[in-house]
């Protein structure tokens, strides 16, 4: 069972990873909507690999219980580990260039409503 969660997780990492990397090329060409169209998906991604940590860490324990030398998996645990801090090297690339991008249209905005009094749409009726 540890084997068939960590090639699930390991699995779904990968399709995370691959999401993030197509983000940031749409983001370079400029491509919002495609960005927008895999965002549940993502979150839909990152909901079940927790759960799947959830799975994993009861199975471990389940076997330690039933003295099953879990060091078995540990070289499968390492690569599933290896593929998490890629994916969290990957999302930190993505955030180094949406955030500036949301700063910017933030300052933007900012400076519209100044210049509108504290509002953002001068109406009058």
């Amino acid at each position: 069972m540890v084997n068939d969660v960590v090639n699930n997780m390991t699995k779904l990492v990968n399709e995370l990873k691959e999401s993030i990397k197509q983000d940031i090329t749409d983001i370079k060409a400029g491509k919002n909507e495609a960005l927008l169209e895999r965002n549940d998906h993502k979150h839909d991604l990152i909901n079940e690999i927790a759960s799947l940590k959830s799975d994993l860490n009861r199975e471990l324990i389940s076997e330690m219980k039933e003295g099953v030398d879990v060091n078995i998996y540990r070289d499968q645990v390492d690569a599933l580990e290896d593929d998490l801090k890629e994916l969290y090297e990957l999302n930190k690339k993505l955030a180094s260039i949406v955030l500036p991008i949301k700063q910017m249209y933030s300052d933007l905005v900012d400076e519209i409503t100044v210049v509108n009094g504290g509002q953002i749409f001068d109406v009058k009726a």
